[in-house]
């Protein structure tokens, strides 16, 4: 039989399992300290959320106007967009965040929009999109020149 080397115990080779541990539970130590450094105090107030938060977002100023406001003085644009498959698409989604605008200040215009680029957002042809949705193939349907030359932007039918 052969015997064991001087000194070494029946768990000599157990050290490195107790190396490793004590390395698992310095990380572990060490996670826990910088994610007590990092996380606000008052993170899952609210679930997975910090509570703050909600003061955060509503000292933010309103950059939105709504609907409503849009309605409330261009008449001309939404009588153009009754019955037009824009109808239901909000001004903002289009012409930018407007409440400035909406608040009064005439010199806050809306941003100047390219028909060509902004049309394409929506309608250039992609899988993902409903069947019957309005797309097209850019190259194919008119290689250049603004969609306004041939569609109304309010009531997009043809003329």
């Amino acid at each position: 039989m052969i015997g064991k080397p001087a000194g070494e115990s029946r768990f000599g080779h157990a050290r490195h399992v107790v190396r490793v541990a004590v390395l698992f539970a310095s990380g572990f130590v060490t996670f826990l300290l910088v994610r007590q450094a990092l996380v606000p105090a008052d993170f899952g107030a609210y679930g997975f959320y910090r509570g703050g938060a909600l003061g955060d977002a509503a000292s933010l100023p309103i950059t939105f106007a709504g609907q409503a406001a849009c309605v409330d003085c261009h008449d001309a644009v939404v009588q153009a967009r009754h019955g037009s498959k824009h109808e239901r698409v909000r001004c903002e989604a289009c012409h930018g965040a407007l409440a400035q605008h909406a608040s009064g200040d005439v010199a806050a215009k809306p941003k100047t929009l390219n028909p060509r680029t902004l049309c394409l957002t929506c309608h250039v042809k992609s899988s993902g999109k409903p069947e019957g949705f309005p797309q097209i193939v850019p190259a194919d349907h008119a290689e250049e020149g603004p969609c306004t030359a041939c569609h109304q932007p309010h009531a997009p039918r043809i003329g």
